[in-house]
């Protein structure tokens, strides 16, 4: 079985003569790496592109031209509080529009999954249980998370309290909980400061970070979810 780093901290590590075909990398920061020598054949690159040069050539431009979710990539790690309201003010449009599109399918098809992934629903109670293990608990210091919640695979076994596994919400259920949960956080981004940023806070299963972290993880987890459920609308016709 292929060796697997998780977690780890790897930076200014030096990799020489390491082969690494068909290799994954998820949630990689690859700031200011350097590769020389490199085979870079059949790769696909996912992610944000800020000042990258290939054989001399700054294709930055040319790729965020070309990428339909930039600048809202761009925007999911701001270093200061106008940064956050606007992410999360263009994040809320962008799932707002979404969920209007969503609403043209049928109950059958807000609960069918698309070549194996969530349904429409399941995301959206996934991003419930994602605000909660994110925000809720660790900057608000709520003990108990909401019942329509579903976390990934990988951490159902956990025990978080109040989770219901086996919970099969409407759109406007699970919608209901969606929105209070916006208004909490919006609230929290229009009082936070600069200075809470470095707050270490603990987050379950994933231990101690900065507080803006978990602001950083709920962006980033409603970016990529939103990628995940336009794609899959597409999909069901939509």
């Amino acid at each position: 079985m292929a060796e697997e780093f998780e977690g780890r901290d790897l930076s200014e590590a030096v990799f020489w003569g390491v082969d690494l075909t068909k290799a994954t990398l998820r949630d990689v920061n690859l700031t200011g790496a350097r590769m020389r020598n490199v085979w870079l054949v059949d790769v696909d690159v996912d992610g944000l592109i800020d000042m990258l040069v290939v054989n001399g050539v700054d294709v930055t431009a040319y790729v965020n031209e070309h990428d339909p979710w930039y600048p809202l990539r761009g925007m999911l790690r701001p270093t200061d509080v106008a940064g956050l309201r606007e992410a999360l003010a263009a994040l809320d449009t962008a799932w707002g529009a979404t969920i209007a599109r969503a609403r043209a399918l049928t109950d059958t098809q807000l609960h069918e999954s698309v070549s194996g992934e969530w349904s429409f629903v399941q995301t959206q109670q996934h991003l419930v249980f994602c605000v909660d293990k994110w925000f809720t608990a660790p900057l608000l210091g709520e003990t108990t998370f909401h019942q329509l919640g579903l976390p990934n695979t990988g951490s159902r076994d956990f025990g978080w309290l109040g989770l219901d596994l086996d919970a099969r919400p409407s759109l406007d259920e699970v919608l209901a909980v969606r929105d209070e949960q916006a208004a909490q956080l919006q609230n929290y981004v229009d009082n936070v400061s600069t200075d809470q940023f470095t707050r270490q806070v603990e987050v379950l299963e994933n231990g101690t970070v900065p507080m803006i972290e978990c602001l950083y993880t709920v962006f980033e987890e409603s970016f990529e979810h939103h990628r995940y459920a336009v794609r899959d609308l597409v999909r069901l016709g939509t």
